[in-house]
């Protein structure tokens, strides 16, 4: 599937970024991958790691804002994976316009570099914030999406499509590290406990992308089916015993995720292992091997029928180590 194929990796210094280049050399013989983002000191500290495993692996500065630096660094690719964003909820709503610079004018800068650069397929990240948006930053996510489904479904020459899920566990910024650096002061702040969330891991995340590039025809987004968990589940794997202190939703957040709304539920088909959901304007091909949701369909968090045990998280934990604000895998 990306053997021998030149892959344009934005955002690639980030937590997806680095499992996504290891599984790609790993499973895959790979070209080249451009890993394109704007942080130098992100890029030096990545570029030891591959250099030691002798990965083919270029390092581009540059940002999705800048149109015509990203249509340069793109010239030559297979294959584009946009997993550049801004994401930080609160600082969204203080801060709007700078994600709507990245998160939705970047968007549109990558189909057209994409366009111009006549790649083969475009594979974009997105969140289950995106469905149903409530704050700022899915609202940015949600646009980006239309961006890249309309793209998908009304020209031809380039495949364009969509990747959601939920919580990446241990991803910097996400629930689990947060929990392990606050347990150490004898008090874990949790916003309700009736929340709960998707959880999903780096390599389920990477082979979702590699699920969509081998079957995208144009504009479907793909859902995995993932578990999810009560919040006060996870603090009580994470901390047993420790004071758990409640503070509050936070302006932005959801009790529950939501990755299919009722609203997709009549454009959405269901796999073994994912959900796709096709744009309005495509006809879904009708095949006695397709299999439609039922009608008033919703994929949640709180109704969701797969549910991660606490033994279960605890046994795949044990897999990672924390360093400062997320979880890698131990050697």
């Amino acid at each position: 599937m990306i053997n021998n194929k030149i892959i344009f990796l934005t955002g690639g210094t980030g937590s997806f970024g680095k499992k996504f280049i290891k599984m790609a050399n790993e499973y895959y013989s790979p070209k080249k991958i451009i890993v394109y983002s704007r942080d130098e000191l992100k890029q030096y500290e990545m570029m030891q790691f591959v250099e030691q495993k002798k990965y083919p692996v270029l390092f581009r500065i540059g940002d999705v804002r800048d149109g015509e630096r990203l249509r340069r660094c793109m010239i030559g690719s297979d294959y584009v994976i946009h997993a550049a964003a801004l994401k930080h909820v609160p600082a969204a709503e203080v801060n709007p316009y700078e994600f709507i610079k990245t998160n939705i004018l970047g968007a549109q800068n990558v189909i057209e570099a994409a366009l111009d650069c006549s790649v083969e397929k475009v594979i974009a990240l997105s969140t289950d914030k995106a469905c149903n948006p409530i704050n700022l930053y899915g609202a940015t996510k949600l646009a980006a999406d239309k961006l890249f489904v309309a793209a998908g479904t009304h020209q031809a020459t380039v495949k364009f499509g969509v990747v959601r899920y939920g919580n990446v566990i241990g991803s910097r910024g996400s629930v689990i590290p947060f929990f392990m650096n606050q347990m150490h002061t004898g008090r874990i702040s949790i916003t309700d406990k009736r929340m709960t969330r998707f959880l999903i891991t780096l390599e389920q995340g990477v082979n979702l992308v590699f699920h969509a590039l081998k079957n995208l025809s144009g504009g479907e987004i793909y859902i995995p089916k993932i578990p999810s968990m009560n919040i006060m589940d996870i603090a009580e794997v994470i901390a047993p015993g420790v004071e758990k202190n409640i503070i509050g939703i936070r302006p932005g957040e959801k009790l529950h995720e939501v990755m299919i709304s009722e609203d997709d539920a009549r454009l959405t088909i269901e796999e073994r292992e994912n959900f796709i959901v096709y744009p309005a304007a495509k006809s879904i091909q009708n095949t006695l091997d397709t299999k439609f949701v039922p009608e008033q369909f919703r994929y949640a968090s709180d109704t969701n029928s797969q549910v991660m045990a606490n033994e279960e998280l605890r046994e795949l934990l044990q897999r990672f180590e924390l360093k400062g604000h997320e979880l890698v895998y131990k050697n």
